[in-house]
C-alpha cells in the first residue's frame, strides 16, 4: 500500500461580476431582503451574462488563476476533472472543453456529477491517481453556472444560487500534510427531493416539459435541509472521531454553502466557534461545485501549512460526505 499523500498545493477562482442583490431579486419576484437573509443567509450572488457563456467559461477562469499563481504550465497537467450539475452540453465533457480553452494537451479530463457535493467527490478520485504515483499534477475544477437551471419566478428557489468556480491543483506531498481521510455516501431515494425533473433519458426535453417549466431546479426545502443538517453534521462529526480530532484541534471547518442555518448547525455539533467557519455564502449564494473551492481561495491568505482542515458536503441525490486535510503550504507572499 502506498504511503504517498495528495496535497492541495494552489487553489484558483473566477466569479462573474455582475452582482445580483436582494434588492434587484424583489423587483423579479415575490420576495425581499430580510425573507432571504432570514431564511438562508444571502445578501447578493454572482450571475454570468453574455452570449453563449456557459459553465466552461467559469472553470476556465479558475483553471487559469491557478495555473498563474502556482506558476504551472498547462503542459504539466496530467489530469482534470470537472465537478458540475450545469454542463455546457450534455456532450462532450465541459471539462474536455475547460482543458481545450486553458491549453491543456498533455492531460485526459472527465465530468462528475454528485450535485453539491462534486467537488469533495472530484477530490476523492483526484487524489487517487496521486496517491497511486500515476500521476504528478491532478486538477480538480468546481464550476457551475446555476443561473441556467434556475427558475426566477420560483420564490423558494431562485434567491439560493449563484454562477462561480475554482480550482485545486493536487501534487503528492513531501511531507506529513495532505489529505488523510475521507468519507462519502450517497442516499439515491433522495431524487424526490432534489432534482431537474425533465431533460433526461427518462423525461427528454419537449415543448411540454418547457411550457411546464420543468428544466429548473425542484426542491423540497425542507426535507433536504432536515437531511443536510443531519447528514452533513454526523459526518463530519464522525471524521473527527476516527481522527482523534478536538475542537481545539480543528483550524478550519470548510463546510458546503448551501444555507447559513445548515452551516451554523454543523459547526455547533463539532463544537467550533464561528471564528474556524469560513462563510462567504452572503456574498456568492450556493454555487454548487464551486462553493469549497472558492472558500479555499478566499481563505488561502490566512491558512498555514499544518492547519487541521476538515471539508464537509451535502448535496442532491442525496450525495455526502467529509474529508480531514492537513493544509501542505504556507500563505503565499
Amino acid at each position: 500500500m502506498s504511503n504517498v499523500k495528495a496535497a492541495i498545493t494552489g487553489v484558483g477562482a473566477y466569479v462573474p461580476d455582475y452582482i445580483l442583490t436582494n434588492d434587484e431579486l424583489a423587483t423579479m419576484v415575490d420576495t425581499t431582503n430580510e425573507w432571504i437573509m432570514t431564511r438562508i443567509g444571502i445578501k447578493e450572488r454572482r450571475i454570468l451574462k453574455g452570449e453563449g457563456k456557459g459553465t466552461s467559461d467559469l472553470g476556465t477562469g479558475a483553471v487559469l488563476d491557478l495555473l498563474k499563481k502556482t506558476g504551472t504550465s498547462p503542459d504539466e497537467i496530467d489530469l482534470l476533472i470537472c465537478a458540475t450539475v450545469t454542463p455546457d452540453m450534455v456532450f462532450p465533457a465541459t471539462a474536455n472543453i475547460i482543458s481545450d480553452k486553458a491549453g491543456i494537451k498533455n492531460a485526459f479530463s472527465f465530468d462528475l456529477n454528485a450535485g453539491c457535493s462534486g467537488f469533495l467527490f472530484g477530490l476523492t478520485t483526484g487524489s487517487q491517481f496521486i496517491e497511486s504515483g500515476k500521476y504528478k499534477k491532478v486538477i480538480v475544477v468546481g464550476a457551475d453556472k446555476m443561473s441556467s437551471i434556475v427558475d426566477y419566478t420560483d420564490r423558494t428557489t431562485c434567491p439560493i444560487f449563484g454562477d462561480g468556480a475554482g480550482a485545486v491543483l493536487l501534487e503528492a506531498s513531501d511531507d506529513d500534510n495532505g489529505i488523510i481521510d475521507v468519507t462519502n455516501f450517497v442516499d439515491g431515494s433522495g431524487r424526490k427531493h432534489l432534482h431537474q425533473k425533465a431533460g433526461g433519458s427518462v423525461k427528454p426535453s419537449t415543448h411540454e416539459t418547457i411550457d411546464a417549466r420543468e428544466h429548473y431546479v425542484y426542491q423540497e426545502g425542507q426535507s433536504v435541509f432536515k437531511f443536510a443538517v443531519s447528514n452533513m453534521a454526523d459526518v463530519s462529526v464522525e471524521m473527527m472521531k476516527r481522527n482523534n480530532l478536538s475542537s481545539d484541534d480543528l483550524d478550519w471547518l470548510v463546510p458546503h454553502q448551501a444555507n447559513l442555518r445548515i452551516v451554523d448547525a454543523t459547526a455547533r455539533r463539532m463544537n467550533l466557534p464561528k471564528e474556524k467557519v469560513m462563510i462567504n455564502i452572503q456574498k456568492y449564494g450556493n454555487t454548487t461545485d464551486a462553493t469549497i473551492p472558492l472558500l479555499l481561495n478566499e481563505w488561502e491568505s490566512k491558512l498555514n501549512k499544518g492547519d487541521n482542515l476538515i471539508i464537509a458536503t451535502f448535496g442532491a441525490g442525496f450525495t455526502w460526505g467529509a474529508m480531514y486535510l492537513k493544509w501542505a503550504y504556507d500563505p503565499p507572499k
